[in-house]
């Protein structure tokens, strides 16, 4: 638009262009309603495929006993709301970002802190550990994505070694590393993904389909997995192909924004957590929704998912301080996890899947077994 504005005969040129895609006859309110009856014929086709219920396919399966989850850990040191965490490969540490403008690596098991960063910042809303352990990623409010390298000296000062990777032209929503320290994913308030490599801060590859802030974003668990999956405030939730850049599959059930999304242990299928209170489940063989994970009483949107190792509970945080325990496949609530003092932000399991940890709004983290 800048270009168009110092360059008026461009406008000409742009708007001859323009005119020429369509053809005679065509409006753009007929090209919409065009691409509404394709949008309903598509929905027909998925109909179709709908045979039966995931919970009526689960009806045979045993029930979840009773089980008891406690907070074992307190992580207390942040001075304002916790925003996003991530577990290091090594299923001990953890990183933690706040509003503070702090981002925190911690000893899970000892409570220790073990290097913290005071961001130029507040509202630090995305962090990362690189696989190998030896990074961190995080941004926020300046539109960046930095890169800090960890050392054994934790007097060291990493600040002075900060790398910025990836830069938007609004708010990092989220970060990861995909299965290398060397390339990271970003979502970001501008409406995309990119895909960037962490050496050079070169973008590989950008991801346009959403039509408004990107909120969430996760990798696809398999070690060659070229796919992720992201959604946002347009209450999408797109998968994209990283090679091309291409949106590959799109799923619009919600009815509020989607603030968080995270791929079942497999691969096949995902989850997400919304603003309308409800959590559902999409498999992607069957292109379709399969589960909503809900209750009349629960009526606080949902901040943050995560699966447990086998894929049969879902942990979902939400905005009334609880933690809600489902079971995927017969759709029930088997717990209700209660200890913060204000709206869990994010929650994540252990890569052992021994644990896992929320953050919140009550300046914390606690890690539940």
């Amino acid at each position: 638009i800048a270009y168009l504005l110092t360059h008026p005969s461009s406008i000409c040129a742009f708007l001859k262009m323009a005119c020429q895609g369509l053809a005679k006859g065509e409006t753009t309110n007929t090209l919409k309603a065009e691409s509404e009856s394709l949008k309903a014929k598509l929905e027909e086709e998925r109909a179709k495929l709908h045979d039966v219920e995931l919970h009526q396919v689960a009806e045979k399966i045993d029930a979840l006993g009773q089980f008891v989850m406690k907070t074992r850990r307190t992580l207390k040191g942040h001075g304002n709301k916790v925003l996003c965490m991530d577990w290091c490969r090594d299923k001990r540490r953890i990183v933690s970002s706040s509003q503070d403008g702090k981002v925190i690596v911690w000893d899970a098991y000892t409570t220790n802190k073990e290097h913290a960063v005071t961001m130029p910042c507040t509202w630090v809303m995305a962090c990362a550990y690189a696989p190998s352990g030896c990074a961190v990623a995080c941004g926020g409010l300046d539109n960046k994505c930095s890169v800090y390298p960890l050392s054994l000296d934790k007097n060291e000062n990493l600040a002075a070694k900060k790398k910025s990777v990836a830069m938007h032209t609004n708010y990092l929503s989220s970060c990861s590393f995909t299965n290398s320290d060397m390339q990271i994913l970003t979502s970001s308030g501008d409406g995309t993904c990119a895909l960037w490599d962490v050496e050079s801060g070169q973008l590989l590859q950008s991801f346009h389909g959403h039509s408004a802030d990107v909120l969430s974003l996760d990798l696809a668990p398999s070690e060659t997995g070229n796919t992720f999956v992201s959604g946002g405030c347009d209450k999408k939730a797109n998968v994209w192909d990283m090679r091309s850049g291409q949106n590959v599959q799109s799923f619009e059930t919600h009815e509020s924004d989607i603030n968080n999304v995270k791929y079942y242990p497999s691969g096949d299928a995902f989850a997400t957590g919304s603003d309308d209170a409800t959590c559902r489940l999409y498999d992607l063989r069957a292109d379709r929704e399969v589960a909503i994970y809900s209750k009349d009483s629960i009526i606080f949107g949902a901040s943050s998912v995560d699966f447990s190792l086998s894929g049969r509970l879902l942990f979902a945080g939400y905005n009334d301080y609880t933690i809600n325990v489902w079971d995927v496949l017969k759709g029930t609530r088997v717990a209700i996890l209660f200890g913060h003092e204000n709206r869990v932000s994010t929650v994540r399991v252990s890569p052992d899947g021994t644990a896992f940890c929320s953050g919140s709004w009550d300046n914390t983290l606690r890690i539940w077994a």
